[in-house]
C-alpha cells in the first residue's frame, strides 16, 4: 500500500463527504446548525451516532487493547446498555419538555447562571481534550504512513485535515453530520468485517474455527473477579454506565444529535435501537483485536509497544492492496468522525452557552450566523493547539487516557445533573464554581489513598463515578430550602 494510494483514497472519500455537505446544508439556518430543524429521522441518527460512539478510539485502540486488557472491555460495553436506558429514561424527557437546544441550559434554570457556565465550561473542557485525543490518534497514523513519506510536518497534517472538517460542518452543522455519520458508520463497519477476513483468509483457516481458536485462548478472557484490580467486572460494568450517562447524555456533542430528532419517542427510538446494536459491534472490534494478534505471532511480528498501532502496521504491510485500502477508507471515516459532531457541540455551546449570542442576536439571523461561524473556526484552532500539545506529552493506550481524563471532567457534570434531577434542593449558585473544580481534586486524592490503604488497590474507570459523588456531596453542603420555581425534576 504506497502512500500515493492512501491519499487518493483519502481525497476521493473527502470528496463524497463535501458532496453530502453541500446537499445538506442548502438553505441551512442556525436552527439547522443547532438542532437540524428538529426533523432528523431517527434512524438515521441511531446508525449514525454508531460511527460517533465508535470514533478513531474504538477503530484503532480497542483492537490493540485486548493484547494487555483481553475482552475485559466487553463488560464495559454491557454497562453502556444500561447507561443508554437511563439516558432514554431519565434525561431525554428532561431536556425535550423543556425544549432545549443546549443541555446546560438546564443547569441555569435549576440553580442558576453559576451552575450554567460552570457546566458549559467543564463540557468544553471535555470535548476538547476528548476530540483532541481521538484525533491525535487517527492523524498519528495517517502521518506515520502518509505525510512522513512526502515530508510532511505532523503540525501541518493537523491544520490541514481540521481546516477540512471545519469546512464541511461550517453551514449545516449537525443537519449535516447526522447524515456524514451514517458514511463514516458504513465505511468503519465495512473495514472491521473485511479485514477480518482478509486475515482469516491469509492464514488459511475459516470463521468457525477462527472463533474457536479466539475463545479458547486468553484473549477472550472477560471477567476478572479481583476486586483489587482495575479490570475488576463490577467496576468495570458501573464505569461503563455512568461513562454512557455522562459522555452521552450530559455531553452537548450527542445529545444534539438526540435532540434533532422529531420528538422525545424518537429520539428514545433511536437510543435504544444504538444501545443494542453497539454490543454485538464492539464484540467484532475485539474479535478483530484477537485475531490481529494471532496473525501478527504467525508472522513472528513482534508486537510490543504497537499497541495502537498494531491495526495499521497489520493491514498496511502484511494484507496487500485490498487490505491496506479498506483500512484506509476505515481509518479516514474515523478521523472525520472523531471531530465533526465535536466541533458543532463546542461551537454550540460556545454561542449559546458560554456567550450567549442567541438571546444578544434574537431576531438577527444573519448577524448570528456571522458570529457563529467566527467561533466555529476559533474553536477548530483551539482543537488544532490542543492536538499538537498532545503529541508532545502522549506516552500510553489513548483510549485509557480518554476515559482517564474524562473521569475527573465529567464527573463534575454528573454530580450537578444529579443534583438538581434527583432532589429537591436549591443551592448558593456562586460556590458552584468552587466545588466543581475541587472535586476532581478531592477525587485524585482518595484514588491514591484507596491504592495506600488497601495494597495493591488499582483505581480505574470508576473515578467517575467517585468524582459524581464528591460534586454530590460538595453541593449538599451549600444547599438552600428550595423556592417556588419549576426546577425541572425527575
Amino acid at each position: 500500500m504506497t502512500p500515493g494510494l492512501i491519499l487518493a483514497t483519502f481525497s476521493i472519500y473527502t470528496f463524497f463527504i463535501f458532496v453530502i455537505s453541500w446537499w445538506t446544508s442548502r438553505k441551512a439556518d442556525n436552527e439547522s446548525f443547532f438542532i437540524g430543524n428538529r426533523k432528523s429521522p431517527w434512524f438515521i441518527v441511531a446508525y449514525g451516532m454508531i460511527g460517533a460512539s465508535l470514533s478513531g478510539v474504538t477503530f484503532i485502540s480497542v483492537p490493540g487493547w485486548v493484547g494487555t486488557s483481553h475482552f475485559t472491555y466487553f463488560i464495559i460495553v454491557l454497562g453502556y446498555v444500561a447507561g443508554y436506558a437511563v439516558v432514554s429514561l431519565v434525561l431525554l424527557p428532561v431536556y425535550y419538555r423543556l425544549n432545549l437546544t443546549s443541555i446546560y441550559t438546564y443547569l441555569g434554570n435549576r440553580f442558576g447562571r453559576a451552575s450554567y457556565k460552570t457546566g458549559s465550561l467543564f463540557f468544553l473542557l471535555s470535548r476538547v481534550i476528548g476530540a483532541s485525543f481521538r484525533m491525535y490518534l487517527v492523524i498519528s497514523v495517517l502521518q506515520l504512513f502518509v505525510f512522513d513519506h512526502y515530508g510532511i510536518p505532523f503540525w501541518v497534517t493537523v491544520i490541514f485535515l481540521m481546516f477540512l472538517i471545519q469546512l464541511y460542518t461550517l453551514k449545516g452543522g449537525i443537519k449535516t453530520i447526522v447524515w456524514t455519520d451514517t458514511l463514516q458508520t458504513t465505511f468503519m463497519l465495512l473495514a472491521v468485517i473485511i479485514t477480518v477476513g482478509i486475515v482469516i483468509h491469509e492464514m488459511h483457516t475459516n470463521l468457525q474455527d477462527m472463533w474457536s481458536t479466539v475463545w479458547a485462548s486468553d484473549y477472550s478472557q472477560i471477567l476478572v473477579t479481583n476486586i483489587k484490580s482495575s479490570q475488576n467486572f463490577v467496576k468495570l460494568f458501573l464505569s461503563g454506565m455512568f461513562i454512557t450517562i455522562a459522555m452521552t447524555g450530559l455531553d452537548q456533542d450527542m445529545m444534539q444529535k438526540n435532540l434533532s430528532c422529531r420528538n422525545l419517542k424518537d429520539s428514545r427510538k433511536n437510543m435504544t435501537v444504538l444501545s443494542l446494536i453497539l454490543v454485538p459491534v464492539n464484540l467484532v472490534f475485539l474479535f478483530l483485536g484477537a485475531v490481529l494478534y494471532f496473525y501478527a505471532a504467525h508472522l513472528h511480528l513482534n508486537t510490543s509497544g504497537l499497541t495502537d498501532h498494531l491495526f495499521p502496521e497489520i493491514a498496511f504491510n502484511y494484507l496487500g492492496v485490498a487490505g491496506g485500502l479498506i483500512f484506509t477508507i476505515g481509518l479516514i471515516a474515523a478521523a472525520y468522525s472523531s471531530a465533526d459532531s465535536a466541533l458543532t457541540a463546542l461551537t454550540t455551546s460556545l454561542t449559546i452557552d458560554i456567550l450567549e449570542l442567541d438571546k444578544r442576536y434574537a431576531g438577527k439571523g444573519k448577524i448570528l450566523k456571522k458570529k457563529r461561524e467566527k467561533l466555529h473556526f476559533i474553536m477548530m484552532l483551539i482543537i488544532i493547539f490542543v492536538i499538537i500539545l498532545f503529541k508532545m506529552i502522549n506516552n500510553e493506550a489513548i483510549i485509557a487516557q480518554l476515559f482517564t481524563f474524562a473521569g475527573y471532567t465529567y464527573g463534575p457534570l454528573l454530580g450537578l445533573f444529579g443534583f438538581g434531577l434527583f432532589t429537591r434542593f436549591a443551592i448558593k449558585d456562586k460556590w458552584v464554581p468552587m466545588v466543581a473544580v475541587l472535586s476532581p481534586f478531592i477525587g485524585y486524592a482518595l484514588s491514591k489513598l484507596l491504592e495506600f490503604v488497601f495494597t495493591g488497590y488499582q483505581t480505574g474507570f470508576e473515578i467517575l463515578l467517585i468524582n459524581g459523588l464528591i460534586t454530590f456531596i460538595g453541593l449538599l453542603f451549600i444547599k438552600t430550602p428550595l423556592k417556588t420555581k419549576n426546577y425541572g425534576n425527575i
